[in-house]
């Protein structure tokens, strides 16, 4: 049975407005990354995408829906481009590292297409982490999630005998968060040119250090981290030395 033409010109409508949001939630996940989440307002995304104020409204309503919109948005490309391609790799500590540097890449380096540099997740948690609210929900309930993805592929690596039974996960997951953490901080703050470098031999040092009694996995360790070696430095920008303060004893 071939279509009325209503419903044609309703299904084509509704694809197009699918469209517009998409496009939407694209821009503005590149805001969020330039001016933070809570930067993010609809006469903002508004002016980025070239159309009224009340358009943007139509397809979230509101700010604050905006900026849930974003975070989910974000958790959703998160998912797909480093977790889902984690799962392919073999359970155990090659799943670990597979997350853990596909965090560390996309946190360091800038991706135009994923729009996933920087860490929503991070930079989130700090302009909401006193601000109980729907967006920090949002926030949270993501940042959970992953945390528990992280925690279960630990876990599998202990079973595999691949680190330590005897540890709790979560002591793991910690330091290996407080890395990615610090990375973040070096290289959207202070812009280190090694940091990337430092945060693969502080999560080799974790994993080293956990490892399980007889378990050789310093050659995984090393084609994992490898990429991240790789990756081209960030460049510093200048610093006025005269005028910079000086700490002396």
């Amino acid at each position: 049975m071939s279509k009325t033409p209503n419903a044609t010109a309703d299904a084509t409508k509704l694809a197009k407005g699918q469209q517009t949001r998409a496009a939407i939630l694209d821009a503005a996940l590149e805001l969020a990354a330039q001016e933070g989440l809570d930067g993010l307002s609809l006469g903002m995304v508004a002016l980025r995408m070239g159309m009224s104020k009340s358009g943007v409204f139509a397809h979230f309503g509101s700010r604050e829906e905006l900026q849930c919109s974003v975070v989910r948005e974000y958790h959703d490309r998160f998912e797909r481009e480093i977790f889902g391609p984690a799962l392919l790799a073999p359970r155990g500590l090659a799943r670990l590292l597979h997350m853990v540097t596909g965090w560390m890449g996309n946190t360091a380096q800038p991706n135009d297409a994923s729009r996933l540099y920087g860490s929503l997740y991070i930079s989130g948690a700090v302009e909401f982490d006193d601000r109980p609210g729907d967006v920090r929900d949002e926030l949270a309930l993501s940042v959970r999630i992953w945390m528990d993805a992280m925690r279960r592929a630990i876990g599998l690596a202990q079973a595999e005998g691949q680190l330590q039974a005897d540890v709790l996960p979560d002591q793991i997951l910690f330091e290996l968060h407080g890395v990615i953490l610090s990375l973040h901080y070096e290289t959207r703050f202070l812009h280190g040119p090694m940091a990337l470098q430092h945060a693969a031999a502080a999560v080799r040092s974790v994993l080293q250090r956990y490892a399980a009694s007889g378990a050789s996995n310093a050659a995984l360790l090393d084609a994992a981290l490898a990429p991240l070696l790789a990756m081209p430095a960030v460049v510093t920008p200048a610093v006025d030395t005269e005028s910079s303060l000086v700490l002396t004893s």
